[in-house]
């Protein structure tokens, strides 16, 4: 919309921020933003966008300076939906390929728009207090429970996990388990396997699909990023990592189980499908085969399939997975 014909008048300027809003305006020129609106960046998608600071997000201030009646007269992200809020951001930010898939992601469907994550105005302030936290509590010496490493990196509100934390507080339990992924200690990252901006649909696990988790090379699992052992493609596959994934067998948060395994004993995991019920597998008729009678169950020496079927992620010698 022009600037003429905008309900809250014309562009006004900076200066005309600055007034009110010294806190804001006192730091905002070390921000990536405000260096971008100011220099009339090319990555910007309207040159109009690249003149005004301020009012390139908010939009035009003239009644907000005239009235001064709060935020009722501005563009205030505190009061937008995230669908409003995504399609102010999406008027720069449309260059990148992962944010192809934003406006029908679970966190825009769920109001959960692009100011739950990212602090525009106090990136330099916010990083000062995180980096002077870090200091008083290194992780090293911390006997306390884990607590997320590094400062807020972008324009985060905070560092990545403990962001992430806030609402899925069921995965920071998962993540103190005797065996996880060590995303508390620094090693990765949430988006190392997720993508919050939204993803495609994933190409696994069939109607039970994962919410908002990366793929790797286009169509692959994000584990494979990491465990590119497993990757393929195999001679002879196993049709449970193909089809359904690794989840099939594995938690990838974290586990009480060596591995990240789903069970604490490795053949009631595999007992899980090899346990002949019709109407499953490749033979619909027969279903999984079991185990023929000299491999009992009951005997602790068949109780660790692994220990034989050491090619379980796939094989390219033997179509039972065996050395």
């Amino acid at each position: 919309m022009d600037a003429a014909e905008h309900p809250n008048g014309k562009y006004v300027g900076a200066d005309s921020c600055r007034a009110c809003h010294p806190d804001v305006t006192s730091t905002f020129f070390r921000n990536s933003h405000a260096k971008k609106t100011l220099g009339g960046k090319e990555d910007i998608t309207s040159p109009d966008l690249a003149k005004h600071s301020c009012e390139s997000c908010h939009g035009p201030g003239e009644k907000h300076v005239r009235e001064r009646k709060g935020k009722s007269n501005i563009g205030a992200f505190s009061l937008m939906t995230a669908k409003q809020t995504v399609d102010t951001c999406l008027q720069c930010h449309t260059q990148q390929f992962p944010r192809a898939n934003i406006r029908r992601s679970p966190h825009t469907t769920g109001e959960v728009g692009c100011a739950s994550c990212h602090s525009i105005h106090n990136l330099a302030r916010q990083r000062q207090q995180q980096n002077a936290l870090d200091r008083l509590t290194p992780l090293a010496t911390s006997s306390s429970a884990p607590v997320a490493a590094g400062a807020p990196k972008g324009s985060l509100a905070l560092a990545q996990p403990e962001l992430c934390y806030g609402c899925h507080a069921n995965v920071r339990a998962q993540f103190s388990m005797p065996f996880k992924h060590r995303v508390n200690e620094g090693f990765m990252q949430c988006t190392d396997c997720h993508n919050p901006h939204g993803t495609s649909a994933p190409t696994w696990r069939m109607a039970s699909r994962p919410k908002l988790v990366d793929q790797g090379l286009i169509n692959e699992e994000a584990c494979l990023k990491c465990h590119v052992q497993q990757r393929g493609p195999f001679a002879y596959e196993h049709a449970a990592v193909r089809v359904d994934g690794c989840e099939t067998c594995h938690t990838p948060h974290g586990s009480a189980n060596a591995r990240l395994l789903k069970r604490p004993a490795v053949f009631t995991v595999c007992l899980e499908c090899h346990n002949g019920a019709p109407g499953f597998g490749r033979d619909q008729t027969v279903g999984i085969p079991t185990q023929s009678p000299s491999h009992s169950m009951t005997n602790p020496r068949y109780q660790n399939c692994t220990a034989c079927h050491v090619r379980i992620h796939g094989s390219n010698a033997d179509s039972r997975f065996l050395r």
